[in-house]
């Protein structure tokens, strides 16, 4: 039999449909676990395979999506009963098809946000997808499909799981939504980064969207992927008939959108909610002549936070340099007193400032780098969108850093002695990222441009040894002091040209190393800098708080014509934006408003201590802290903040209101509410992500909230609503097999207390579809739900 990764990207390769929903209409119950039925309806799962081998595909997936740990908990069967049993019966069908085709170890979320944002650890969620990869591999699967995954930190968890511990090709398909962003923030671009800095197999999208919306994001994914591309849409949008949950988009016409598709580049089509057999025969039908577009290498040079991607081209990018220990006293004195917030303050700065990557070094003798390395990137990606530079000569703190940041980072650094390519080179196959290669080796550093070039393509040609392409490095040809040199200048810069310009590799410098032991150093290191840029130098590691510098890098991007139109140099220079200073320092003193629109806990504590011994609690609430929330939910709304920094700045604004308690309890009064919120996620239901953030921000918003938690039943949640005399009531649901659960709890809320108010909200949701099952008020994301909230109880 032909493997798998062999097939993939030759020709077109075919995916089955649904599961669920099929099931449904086999007699599955709302809220009851479709996995289980390997356990205890094997026949109809068996008969489900086999109806789509039947129909032509070539990949059936298991029924294995939500077999894990914390779903199987209390069912009476283990997660690796459940997968090793769906893998069996997938297998069983493809003997019995009698022709070639494979099995899909089929792997879903997990249903929780990873911290900081939730309450998972990275490394917990990792153990889990760990023990699902192992059993579904024991038992016999061809491939690990990833799929409806929304948050590319869960992503990496489970991607680095199959890698660590199974042989598998890794597919992963996630569900973005028609504006081609994830739950968590990522755009295409950036998803695609990371994974191919993972070196997964083949990307794509599932679930959320239908054939038509799918499409529309596609020429993005085309653009940016470099591996086979992969989409299994719904068959359209949800509709509710009869109580039960229909796809309007019959076989024929999603066969038409999906040959589309495949002439537009993708090479593996499927089905993912609401398709049939007969969805997957048409398609094959209508596509299985179409010869795929062969995957090519874009030859991007990018690396990624957690919502874009920073590509390296003709545009110069700045790295701020400013989160590091050397020549600053005062950043050395944060690192020893375990200062978070005075470091997320510098990013936060140095972002304001125009830098596009922060530089992130931590290194001091006396403190454990690699524990505060991990600390220091996961604090700033909570509160800055900028990819990072993990700069760190301990292999130790480099790869705790790698292993927990969350996207496709720069690494600072390798350098030409064969220690170091062997120590770092190993980390980038596995996690991915770009690399700063130094031009210096077992000689030290070369006095000549030839000496510095030869290092270049030494480093180069080993970096190729581990699968990693020149696109994936920058070359620092070294800026040394022309104090006590002067042709240390022209060795840097002739040497950069010749690499940029004859090698197509991408460069970097600390350009202000030039004007080391000299008078008034910004002016030789400006003038450096400009000189560097027009020779070819891609990043530059400056501090973006200098007038100077970055009069010179705006002037220079609008000469080369990188800046189109001049449109940020006129915007940096008409008065429409506020030039740095090149005194600017990070202020001690933070505003309430600030720290709370920041993301700064600490921040927004100490300002709100310091504001209540002159402002009442009432108006510190209403004249600071729900201005601050709104801003945030409005640029959350713009999609120009998302979701970890709106929750960031949920959890700043609750340590503004733990202040205002402790004043409240000194005085023996307490804080009013706005009214009580009942929220749960229906029967059934295990996911409760959306609901949690929902339940942060009406706390936010002065709401009592009694939170019921997942998998409940209608009659508590109508009791609850009843003992407690609410008004309104919250109702979350993630999976299309729990939705109709919600329908049935609203007629019952409806029945019993007919003047309550239902708001809904889940990935399987839509306004018509709320209107359907007798909501009252259906919100896309987690902001509209405060607006309704609080509309409804101001009158």
């Amino acid at each position: 039999m032909t493997k798998f990764i062999d097939k993939l990207g030759t020709k077109m390769l075919f995916f089955d449909g649904a599961m669920g929903t099929i099931l449904q209409s086999k007699g599955l119950l709302p809220g009851e676990i479709p996995e289980l039925w390997n356990m205890t309806s094997s026949d109809v799962i068996l008969d489900i395979h086999k109806s789509y081998l039947d129909a032509g595909c070539d990949i059936v997936k298991a029924n294995t999506f939500g077999a894990n740990s914390f779903k199987m908990k209390d069912t009476g069967y283990s997660c690796e009963e459940v997968v090793t049993q769906g893998i069996k019966l997938a297998k069983e069908a493809v003997s019995a098809a009698g022709r070639e085709a494979y099995v899909a170890l089929d792997i879903g979320s997990l249903g929780k946000l990873l911290k900081p944002l939730g309450d998972l650890e990275f490394e917990a969620a990792y153990e889990a997808f760990k023990e699902i990869c192992i059993a579904g591999e024991k038992a016999g699967a061809d491939l690990c499909l990833i799929e409806t995954v929304s948050d590319t930190y869960e992503i990496k968890a489970a991607v680095l799981a199959a890698k660590e511990n199974t042989n598998l090709p890794v597919v992963v398909t996630m569900i973005f939504d028609e504006g081609g962003k994830l739950l968590t923030g990522a755009d295409v671009s950036a998803a695609v980064a990371l994974l191919e800095g993972l070196r997964v197999d083949a990307i794509g999208f599932n679930c959320g969207l239908g054939p038509v919306q799918m499409q529309k994001l596609l020429p993005e994914l085309h653009r940016v992927c470099s591996l086979p591309i992969v989409m299994n849409p719904n068959a359209g949008l949800p509709v509710v008939v009869d109580g039960q949950t229909m796809f309007n988009v019959g076989p024929d016409e999603f066969a038409g959108v999906m040959k589309e598709i495949a002439e537009s580049g993708a090479s593996v089509l499927g089905g993912c909610c609401g398709t049939t057999p007969e969805h997957i025969k048409a398609v094959i039908s209508m596509c299985k002549d179409i010869k795929p577009l062969k995957a090519e290498d874009k030859g991007l040079s990018v690396i990624s936070s957690y919502s874009h991607a920073v590509e390296l081209n003709n545009r110069p990018k700045i790295i701020g340099e400013r989160i590091n220990p050397t020549g600053k006293s005062r950043f050395k004195q944060a690192l020893r007193d375990n200062d978070l917030e005075y470091i997320l303050k510098e990013a936060l700065t140095q972002q304001d400032n125009g830098a596009h990557i922060l530089d992130v070094n931590v290194g001091l003798p006396e403190i454990d780098e690699p524990s505060m390395m991990e600390r220091t990137v996961a604090g700033i990606q909570t509160v800055v969108d900028l990819p990072l530079q993990i700069d760190t000569s301990d292999i130790e703190a480099m790869e705790r850093a790698m292993r927990i940041y969350n996207g496709k980072p720069l690494i600072n650094s390798v350098n030409g002695k064969q220690e170091s390519m062997d120590a770092v080179f190993p980390l980038v196959a596995k996690y991915g990222g770009m690399v700063v290669c130094l031009a210096l080796d077992e000689d030290g550093i070369p006095e000549t441009a030839e000496g510095r070039i030869q290092v270049a393509k030494k480093i180069i040609a080993e970096a190729e040894k581990y699968g990693i392409s020149k696109k994936d490095l920058v070359i620092d040809t070294l800026a040394m002091t022309i104090s006590t040199g002067q042709e240390n200048s022209a060795i840097t810069l002739d040497s950069l040209d010749y690499i940029r310009n004859e090698m197509g590799v991408h460069t970097v410098l600390g350009v202000s190393n030039i004007s080391f032991g000299l008078p008034q150093r910004e002016i030789i290191t400006t003038a450096f800098f400009t000189i560097a840029l027009s020779r070819g130098l891609s990043a530059a590691i400056i501090n973006p708080a200098s007038t100077s510098m970055m009069n010179a890098y705006y002037s220079y991007c609008a000469i080369n014509g990188s800046d189109e139109q001049c449109f940020d140099y006129i915007n940096q220079y008409s008065g429409a934006a506020q030039q740095p200073s090149s005194s600017a320092k990070q202020s001690e003193e933070t505003s309430l408003f600030d720290a709370v629109v920041r993301g700064l806990s600490e921040s927004a504590y100490t300002a709100a201590k310091e504001l209540l011994k002159a402002k009442e609690p009432l108006a510190l609430i209403d004249e600071d802290l729900i201005p601050a929330l709104d801003k945030v939910g409005q640029g959350f709304e713009n999609k120009t903040i998302f979701l970890p920094q709106l929750l960031m700045s949920a959890e700043a604004a609750k340590s503004g209101f733990d202040a205002i308690k402790e004043v409240l309890a000194k005085k023996g009064t307490a804080s009013s509410s706005k009214g009580t919120v009942v929220i749960a996620t229906v029967k059934g239901d295990i996911h409760d992500i959306g609901k949690n953030i929902v339940k942060v921000l009406l706390e936010n918003y002065s709401f009592d909230v009694i939170d019921l938690g997942k998998d409940v039943a209608p009659e508590l949640i109508v009791q609850t609503a009843l003992d407690n005399h609410v008004k309104l009531i919250g109702l979350s649901a993630l999976m299309t097999t729990t939705v109709a659960n919600m329908e049935i709890t609203i007629k019952q809320l409806k029945a019993a207390i007919p003047d309550c108010k239902v708001m809904v909200g889940g990935a399987v949701l839509n306004q018509t579809y709320a209107d359907m099952i007798g909501a009252d008020f259906y919100s896309k994301d987690a902001m509209g739900s405060i607006r309704y909230a609080n509309e409804l109880f101001e009158k």
